[in-house]
Protein backbone atom coordinates (compact mmCIF):
# COMPACT_ATOMS: atom_id res chain seq x y z
CA UNK A 1 0.00 0.00 0.00
CA UNK A 2 2.80 2.44 1.09
CA UNK A 3 5.06 1.68 -2.16
CA UNK A 4 1.06 3.00 -4.44
CA UNK A 5 0.89 6.21 -1.58
CA UNK A 6 2.39 9.12 -4.39
CA UNK A 7 1.02 12.05 -1.53
CA UNK A 8 3.20 10.19 1.47
CA UNK A 9 6.18 9.16 -0.99
CA UNK A 10 6.23 12.79 -2.35
CA UNK A 11 6.72 14.67 0.93
CA UNK A 12 9.46 12.31 1.48
CA UNK A 13 7.99 10.29 4.33
CA UNK A 14 10.01 6.68 4.91
CA UNK A 15 8.15 3.28 6.23
CA UNK A 16 10.51 1.94 8.80
CA UNK A 17 8.73 -0.72 9.63
CA UNK A 18 5.08 -1.98 9.22
CA UNK A 19 3.40 -5.19 10.82
CA UNK A 20 1.12 -7.07 12.94
CA UNK A 21 -0.75 -3.98 13.53
CA UNK A 22 1.61 -1.49 14.00
CA UNK A 23 4.13 1.05 11.87
CA UNK A 24 6.50 3.42 12.10
CA UNK A 25 7.42 6.23 9.34
CA UNK A 26 9.24 9.75 9.65
CA UNK A 27 9.72 12.67 7.62
CA UNK A 28 12.20 16.00 7.46
CA UNK A 29 10.05 19.18 7.53
CA UNK A 30 11.08 21.33 4.87
CA UNK A 31 10.17 25.33 4.23
CA UNK A 32 7.36 24.47 1.78
CA UNK A 33 5.65 22.76 4.92
CA UNK A 34 5.56 26.01 7.12
CA UNK A 35 2.31 27.96 7.54
CA UNK A 36 2.37 31.85 8.27
CA UNK A 37 3.95 31.53 11.96
CA UNK A 38 6.97 29.97 10.45
CA UNK A 39 6.35 26.65 12.11
CA UNK A 40 4.91 23.84 10.62
CA UNK A 41 1.55 23.27 8.92
CA UNK A 42 -0.59 21.33 11.37
CA UNK A 43 -2.09 19.27 8.38
CA UNK A 44 1.92 17.98 7.30
CA UNK A 45 2.02 16.75 10.68
CA UNK A 46 -1.41 14.93 10.61
CA UNK A 47 -0.70 13.65 7.08
CA UNK A 48 2.58 12.01 9.05
CA UNK A 49 0.52 10.71 11.71
CA UNK A 50 -2.39 9.56 9.15
CA UNK A 51 0.24 7.77 6.94
CA UNK A 52 1.74 5.53 10.03
CA UNK A 53 -1.93 4.80 10.94
CA UNK A 54 -2.69 3.56 7.36
CA UNK A 55 0.09 1.32 7.35
CA UNK A 56 -0.94 -0.11 10.45
CA UNK A 57 -4.00 -0.82 9.82
CA UNK A 58 -3.48 -2.12 6.24
CA UNK A 59 -0.27 -4.43 7.67
CA UNK A 60 -2.80 -7.06 8.21
CA UNK A 61 -4.06 -7.82 4.69
CA UNK A 62 -7.71 -6.42 4.39
CA UNK A 63 -8.00 -3.37 2.06
CA UNK A 64 -8.86 -0.63 5.08
CA UNK A 65 -9.66 2.99 5.21
CA UNK A 66 -9.87 5.46 7.70
CA UNK A 67 -13.37 6.24 9.35
CA UNK A 68 -12.73 9.11 11.68
CA UNK A 69 -9.42 10.42 12.96
CA UNK A 70 -8.01 13.06 15.86
CA UNK A 71 -5.38 14.75 16.67
CA UNK A 72 -3.81 16.76 19.75
CA UNK A 73 -0.79 19.60 18.72
CA UNK A 74 1.41 18.88 21.91
CA UNK A 75 4.61 21.14 20.59
CA UNK A 76 5.49 23.57 17.82
CA UNK A 77 7.38 21.80 14.77
CA UNK A 78 10.06 23.76 12.96
CA UNK A 79 12.17 23.23 9.53
CA UNK A 80 14.74 20.20 9.52
CA UNK A 81 12.86 18.85 12.11
CA UNK A 82 13.00 15.24 12.00
CA UNK A 83 9.32 13.44 12.68
CA UNK A 84 8.63 9.98 13.16
CA UNK A 85 5.46 8.66 13.68
CA UNK A 86 4.74 5.49 15.49
CA UNK A 87 1.45 4.12 15.18
CA UNK A 88 -0.03 0.72 17.26
CA UNK A 89 -3.06 -1.03 17.02
CA UNK A 90 -5.57 -0.40 20.27
CA UNK A 91 -8.41 -2.41 19.43
CA UNK A 92 -10.20 -4.09 16.28
CA UNK A 93 -13.15 -5.77 16.49
CA UNK A 94 -14.63 -7.36 12.77
CA UNK A 95 -13.73 -4.63 10.42
CA UNK A 96 -13.82 -1.78 12.61
CA UNK A 97 -10.19 -0.62 14.47
CA UNK A 98 -9.13 1.83 16.99
CA UNK A 99 -5.46 3.13 16.53
CA UNK A 100 -3.02 5.79 18.60
CA UNK A 101 -0.24 7.47 16.86
CA UNK A 102 2.35 9.31 18.58
CA UNK A 103 4.70 11.86 16.52
CA UNK A 104 7.95 12.85 17.90
CA UNK A 105 10.73 15.11 17.32
CA UNK A 106 13.67 13.03 18.91
CA UNK A 107 11.92 12.64 22.35
CA UNK A 108 9.68 15.44 22.62
CA UNK A 109 5.73 13.93 21.79
CA UNK A 110 4.59 16.82 18.96
CA UNK A 111 1.54 15.31 18.13
CA UNK A 112 -1.07 12.22 19.58
CA UNK A 113 -3.14 10.94 16.77
CA UNK A 114 -6.62 8.38 17.29
CA UNK A 115 -7.69 6.86 13.98
CA UNK A 116 -10.98 4.77 13.53
CA UNK A 117 -10.45 2.25 10.83
CA UNK A 118 -13.14 0.14 8.83
CA UNK A 119 -11.49 -2.87 6.49
CA UNK A 120 -13.76 -2.56 3.23
CA UNK A 121 -13.22 -6.93 3.14
CA UNK A 122 -11.94 -8.74 0.84
CA UNK A 123 -11.26 -6.46 -2.01
CA UNK A 124 -8.03 -6.44 -3.98
CA UNK A 125 -5.78 -3.52 -2.98
CA UNK A 126 -5.33 -0.65 -5.91
CA UNK A 127 -8.87 -1.05 -6.78
CA UNK A 128 -10.50 2.60 -6.81
CA UNK A 129 -10.48 2.55 -3.26
CA UNK A 130 -8.45 5.97 -0.71
CA UNK A 131 -4.82 5.88 -1.61
CA UNK A 132 -4.59 8.55 1.29
CA UNK A 133 -4.64 8.43 4.66
CA UNK A 134 -5.99 4.55 5.76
Amino acid sequence: MFAADAASRGLGIELLSAGEGAAVVRMTVTAAMLNGHGIAHGGYVFLLADTAFACACNSRGPVTVASGADVSFTAPVHEGDVLTATAHERSRHGRNGIYDVTVRRAETVVAEFRGRSRALGDRPRGGGGRTSGA
